[in-house]
């Protein structure tokens, strides 16, 4: 079965169309060879990440997501979770606009468990290559 859900916890943000969503996160999986199982994507404080950050990764710190990997040979599953505080303050240092900067953390968790990494300068680069590929794609293919 798959299945992406998106929920607010304790947040309101606007986001494009769901269903323009998962066709978009559905294709670009889909691209890398892999299939949707289960994902969700929870929109959250700060205050929520941090306190995910603390007691899971031992990280203490904010951060604009945490991914967490089910992932099982070639179906893609995860909680990926979003603090939407951060997705506003980085589309303002970053002078792009709100939705923008959503789409990228969005394909930035699933880029995650598709296996892409971002800790090394040399991962850096491929992660955020990708991440453009993948907004070219909403952009080009899905935007209203």
């Amino acid at each position: 079965m798959n299945s992406i859900s998106f929920h607010n916890e304790g947040v309101n943000t606007k986001t494009p169309s769901k269903r323009l969503l998962k066709a978009w996160i559905k294709e670009f999986v889909s691209n890398h060879g892999k299939k949707v199982g289960e994902l969700a994507f929870v929109f959250c404080s700060d205050e929520k990440i941090l306190e995910i950050n603390q007691n899971f990764l031992q990280h203490d710190y904010y951060t604009d997501i945490i991914t967490f990997d089910y992932c099982e040979g070639e179906i893609v599953a995860g909680d990926i979770y979003i603090s939407v505080e951060r997705v506003a303050e980085n589309a303002l240092f970053h002078k792009v606009e709100y939705t923008h900067e959503l789409l990228r953390v969005l394909a930035h968790g699933v880029l995650h468990l598709l296996g892409f990494q971002d800790k090394e300068e040399n991962k850096k680069a491929e992660m955020t290559k990708n991440e453009d590929l993948c907004m070219s794609l909403f952009f080009t293919k899905f935007a209203q």
